[in-house]
């Protein structure tokens, strides 16, 4: 065997051995992710599973009038949590009502050339910063700032525009489903700049400039081209957004008032599931502990329902891009 004849075959061999250790490294990762996937999957099965056992007792004894039911007492163990349900829905209404335009116009500003990057970089760090903060000081921050600021808005609309039920009743003092729905705006928000905007980067570029190009404004272009273009992150941005905002525990718990009844009126206090389970698991007895899981599991399932309908919107949007 001449020399070159040796040294193709080394050189074949060395390729072997690379091609079966990346081989070996592809099918080990492969494994990784989906023993990953199914852990996570189990765990979430696990919770769900725990919370249901727990939440047998109440579930024996209350049934379905448990969701329709507007009384909860203790004392009697009379207990219903559609009020709860109707608070935590309202809530996160109010609240990407406030988020979803705002989120979405932050992120088309840090993202379509309206400023330099050494603006639109500190803004974008400051809004990721948000995330950071715990609830627990947002309720704090609510109590004592928020609350003192805009109670003469609240009066205002009381007075001026009470002929509207969502700002009818007495005047307002203080917590109530609207305070619950701006902190939990200022939560939520970083999460729909974040996803929307990452969605407007990716975007091909030829799609800006061939918009630009046929004659359309900027303006035409962002909400012509790059918003339909990219609907469907912007609407899975939404749903977590609304996921996030309808799962929140300590601002609900603060700030809401927690009062069991169920007012048109977004400036009268209420009352939501997390918030409940929050101020009361902790000497709550057998019973209670037993209807406050069954409180838990109808928010599992109104935030399956959400993510289901959002799969179903995003899917939707990706068939029509």
């Amino acid at each position: 065997m001449t020399t070159a004849d040796q040294s193709s075959s080394f050189a074949g061999r060395s390729l072997e051995k690379q091609n079966s250790k990346a081989r070996v490294l592809d099918v080990g990762f492969w494994g990784l992710t989906l023993l990953l996937a199914i852990s996570a999957g189990a765990v979430l099965l696990w919770v769900i599973a725990q919370t249901a056992l727990e939440a047998i007792p109440a579930i024996q004894e209350f049934g379905l009038g448990f969701i329709v039911g507007t009384t909860w007492n203790p004392v009697t163990n009379v207990y219903g949590v559609l009020p709860q349900i109707y608070g935590t829905i309202v809530t996160a209404f109010i609240a990407l009502i406030i988020a979803v335009p705002l989120g979405i116009g932050v992120a088309i500003f840090l993202t379509e050339g309206f400023a330099p990057s050494w603006v639109t970089t500190p803004i974008a760090f400051a809004i990721e910063l948000i995330v950071a903060i715990p609830s627990v000081v947002l309720g704090i921050w609510g109590i004592f700032v928020l609350i003192p600021v805009i109670r003469p808005i609240f009066r205002f609309l009381n007075t001026y525009f009470g002929w509207i039920p969502i700002f009818s009743g007495r005047t307002p003092i203080g917590n109530s489903l609207l305070i619950v729905g701006l902190v939990l705006s200022i939560m939520i928000v970083p999460i729909i700049i974040s996803i929307t905007r990452g969605t407007l980067e990716v975007l091909p570029k030829d799609l800006r400039n061939g918009s630009l190009a046929l004659g359309a404004t900027r303006w035409e272009t962002i909400l012509r081209v790059m918003i339909p273009a990219g609907l469907s992150g912007i609407v899975s941005s939404v749903m977590l957004a609304m996921g996030r905002a309808m799962g929140e525990t300590m601002v609900a718990a603060m700030l809401v008032g927690n009062a069991n009844s169920i007012n048109i009126s977004w400036l009268r206090p209420g009352s939501t599931i997390t918030g409940l389970i929050a101020s009361q698991f902790g000497e709550a007895g057998r019973t209670q502990v037993a209807a406050l899981m069954y409180a838990g599991l109808v928010l599992m399932i109104l935030s399956l329902v959400v993510n289901i309908l959002a799969e179903l919107i995003i899917r939707r949007f990706q068939n029509i891009e």
